[in-house]
């Protein structure tokens, strides 16, 4: 599915690598390309390790990149003026994974929710205390819990909290760090029905980073797969669910429970061996090692992230289309995949 509109993000090559000994790189982010259109959600997934939250604070500065080039409402980052920067820190926002680490236990809510307004903007005192109680409407919070502190809330709350913080100066992207992972699960819910809504009052566009695949379907337009630092697979959350590629988003979409005990019949498709490390990164397709489909075009040649189909990208010499009953074996496979996998995506 194409998009007319201009992205509002553009990820080109981005790469983060962390010097760890002597000559060695722990390479956290390798190299991934992606954009995000206004208005979207995209989900990026993947175990723990994989480089999602390495890429978001990427995005949001709180980590100096390696190479690549991020490229924001058609402005590349890299050629901003300090005061830019600094007027481009309103655009991005983030909703931290902790609720309760991310705020200072030392300042009252008002002030935290207000503190964006009074950094970024020449509001009055009473203009900001006035719209710091705008947004904890939006977010479900009474007003009167203004002159609370943090530690005075649940999880959830606190979440809230955050999540008026990071609306506050109207951004034009959020980035949200597995915002619902520490929460209990009916507290997921609401927080994710929460971000829905206000992105339909607000016209956010988010990247939503977690590791586990229904919350990313709950809210998501897209979803980016993430191994070892790679995006191995991008489309749409149908066409991800429905026609999975990638084997290794064959394995997770099979690991989602299923609440119909009709269709729990079908196979669990489970990986062997551990996931390498981002330090020792196997030859060619980085998956290869947990592959129970790898050849040996797989060990010599990385495979890139190609166009299958309509908007539906993948990182894999041999895509499964869904199932393993289109997968080549064996030198044929080799050398006669690319022209038969076109003939039957036409």
């Amino acid at each position: 599915m194409k998009n007319e509109h201009p992205p509002l993000l553009s990820v080109q090559g981005l790469k983060k690598h962390f010097e760890i000994g002597e000559k060695q790189l722990l390479k956290a982010v390798d190299g991934i390309d992606f954009t995000v259109v206004e208005g979207e959600t995209l989900g990026i997934v993947g175990e723990s390790g994989c480089g999602k939250s390495t890429t978001g604070n990427l995005l949001i500065n709180l980590l100096e990149k390696t190479e690549g080039k991020i490229i924001l409402n058609g402005k590349d980052m890299d050629s901003l003026t300090k005061e830019e920067v600094r007027n481009s820190r309103a655009d991005i926002q983030m909703i931290f994974q902790d609720p309760f680490s991310s705020l200072n236990p030392r300042m009252r809510v008002v002030d935290i929710i207000g503190e964006p307004l009074k950094t970024h903007t020449k509001m009055k005192k009473s203009e900001i205390q006035e719209e710091v109680f705008k947004l904890m409407d939006a977010v479900g919070l009474d007003r009167s819990y203004g002159k609370r502190y943090p530690h005075e809330f649940s999880g959830g709350q606190r979440q809230r909290i955050g999540i008026a913080r990071a609306i506050a100066l109207r951004p034009k992207l959020i980035i949200c760090d597995e915002p619902v992972s520490a929460l209990d699960v009916s507290i997921q819910a609401q927080v994710l029905n929460l971000l829905i809504e206000l992105q339909k009052e607000f016209n956010l566009t988010f990247i939503f980073i977690a590791h586990g695949l229904p919350a990313v379907k709950y809210i998501s337009d897209r979803i980016a797969v993430m191994y070892l630092g790679k995006i191995v697979e991008i489309t749409t959350k149908d066409q991800l669910f429905e026609r999975p590629m990638h084997p290794y988003t064959v394995s997770l979409v099979s690991a989602v429970p299923l609440p119909d005990p009709h269709r729990r019949d079908r196979e669990r498709v489970i990986l062997e061996g551990d996931i390498p490390s981002n330090v020792d990164i196997p030859s060619g397709c980085r998956f290869r090692t947990r592959c129970p489909y790898a050849e040996k075009k797989c060990e010599l040649i990385e495979p890139e992230l190609i166009e299958m189909e309509d908007g539906h990208f993948a990182a894999c010499h041999f895509p499964l289309n869904g199932n393993t009953s289109n997968l080549l074996s064996g030198e044929e496979g080799m050398e006669n995949h690319e022209g038969i996998f076109a003939n039957e995506t036409k």
